[in-house]
């Protein structure tokens, strides 16, 4: 029984019809693309100029000649109420209606059209079959938040239990809570873990710790796929280790669906289907493959609101070897507010601290997890889980540290955690600035 797509098709979102247009632009040849983005992407303006008000009054004209004038979209343009933002003849009954998780300190509802929706759907299914991934037959074991509210728990639920999904709850990483996670793999065939990195990786120093590779126990095991928050090398190594199977990258986002996915030759090839998407300067002009700037999504086929030019809030680069059909997704730094301007007007990447503090603090093999916050131009504490606190040779090493990659005359604060706070979907941000 294929619950997945019955359950889309229950919710009246049409995969069959999804499908079968993914094909089809799946089918353009590469000599071809080209010529389909452009025609994608004005079709997708001109609609929202002739059928959204708020658009066209943001665009600041009827018309556009060039793509290059089409104004970037920021998620401060977004937030005010969704009925003011739907095109016509659209509305909460008969469009998808989600929120985006706030990460970046913008959170805002957005809307998709059923198509739209679907579209992304069937993308999913189609780069999880990459790795041998049937979305409605392969069971997933999910590391994910999930809301607390009884009638929201309980929607979750039903739409886990329908998708093939086991929900581990990462609101609680506690020791007695990886025990139960553990004996929940025993008895269970699971095909895939997907879910937060931050919290598979936990997941994962805790089988270390105990001497057991996931895949002994669980032998269907065939990879796992991390999302949301961004993987380092040495992370992806400690999971493929603990756990005994391959490690994906996928890179998405709740407005614009999948954007990203790791193919089985290690290449992150962009979604060129569903969205379009491009690397812009400081000026919001396209830079060249390879330079690395803010990453900037359009939603081809949503027609119930406008994600045209929307600046996603990160930072990444395309691969030289990227091509109009098959883009490559060559970096992906951070997030653009994840920065710290020091009192010298510095400004440092918020994942300096993080590889600084990172490669020091794992030599003790008893920190779990850590957070870092910039509280004043001057000043940054460190928040950490661990079984002891740290010595003051392991402070001391981290401020040399800081001192070398960050700057002078930094004050440092420490702060030994019971367990560190997730924001509501269950994310965990590894730097903010706070000034």
């Amino acid at each position: 029984m294929n619950w997945f797509k019955i359950s889309l098709q229950l919710n009246k979102f049409p995969i069959n019809r999804a499908q079968k247009l993914l094909r089809e632009i799946q089918d353009i040849p590469e000599s071809e693309y080209h010529s389909y983005l452009e025609k994608q992407r004005k079709s997708i303006v001109n609609y929202h100029l002739a059928n959204n008000t708020n658009y066209k009054n943001f665009f600041g004209s009827p018309s556009f000649l060039s793509w290059e004038e089409v104004p970037v979209m920021q998620k401060s343009d977004l937030q005010h109420p969704l009925k003011e933002r739907l095109s016509d003849s659209f509305n909460k009954n008969n469009t998808y209606i989600g929120k985006t998780s706030g990460s970046s300190g913008h959170p805002f509802i957005f809307a998709k059209d059923r198509l739209c929706h679907a579209l992304a759907w069937a993308e999913f299914i189609d780069r999880y079959q990459w790795m041998d991934i049937d979305l409605n037959k392969s069971l997933q074991a999910r590391f994910y938040g999930i809301p607390l509210d009884f009638f929201g728990n309980l929607q979750e639920r039903f739409k886990d239990r329908m998708s093939l999904r086991r929900r581990f709850n990462i609101f609680d990483l506690s020791e007695q809570k990886m025990e139960i996670f553990l004996n929940r793999f025993k008895r269970s065939n699971f095909d895939y873990i997907n879910g937060y990195t931050s919290a598979i990786l936990l997941f994962a120093k805790y089988l270390s710790r105990k001497g057991i590779v996931l895949k002994t126990i669980c032998p269907t095991l065939k990879i796992c796929i991390v999302t949301s928050e961004k993987l380092f090398e040495k992370d992806k190594k400690q999971i493929e280790k603990s756990f005994g199977v391959p490690v994906i990258n996928e890179y998405g986002a709740s407005e614009a669906g999948l954007i990203a996915f790791e193919n089985p030759e290690g290449e992150w090839v962009v979604n060129s289907e569903g969205l379009y998407i491009e690397i812009l300067d400081d000026e919001d002009k396209v830079l060249p493959y390879g330079e690395e700037g803010r990453v900037v999504i359009t939603s081809l086929y949503n027609k119930a609101h406008p994600m045209i030019r929307y600046d996603i809030g990160d930072i990444g680069s395309l691969s030289r070897k990227s091509s109009f059909k098959k883009p490559i997704l060559q970096t992906l730094t951070g997030r653009t507010n994840d920065v710290a301007v020091l009192a010298n007007g510095k400004v440092v990447p918020g994942l300096t601290f993080y590889y600084v503090t990172k490669s020091i603090i794992e030599d003790t093999g008893s920190i779990k997890e850590f957070v870092i916050f910039q509280t004043e131009l001057d000043r940054f504490k460190i928040e950490y889980v661990s079984e002891e606190p740290f010595t003051a040779v392991q402070i001391q090493k981290i401020l040399v540290a800081i001192e070398i990659f960050v700057g002078k005359n930094l004050k440092v604060d420490f702060e030994q955690k019971s367990f560190l706070k997730r924001n509501k979907s269950g994310k965990l941000q590894q730097f903010s600035s706070l000034v």
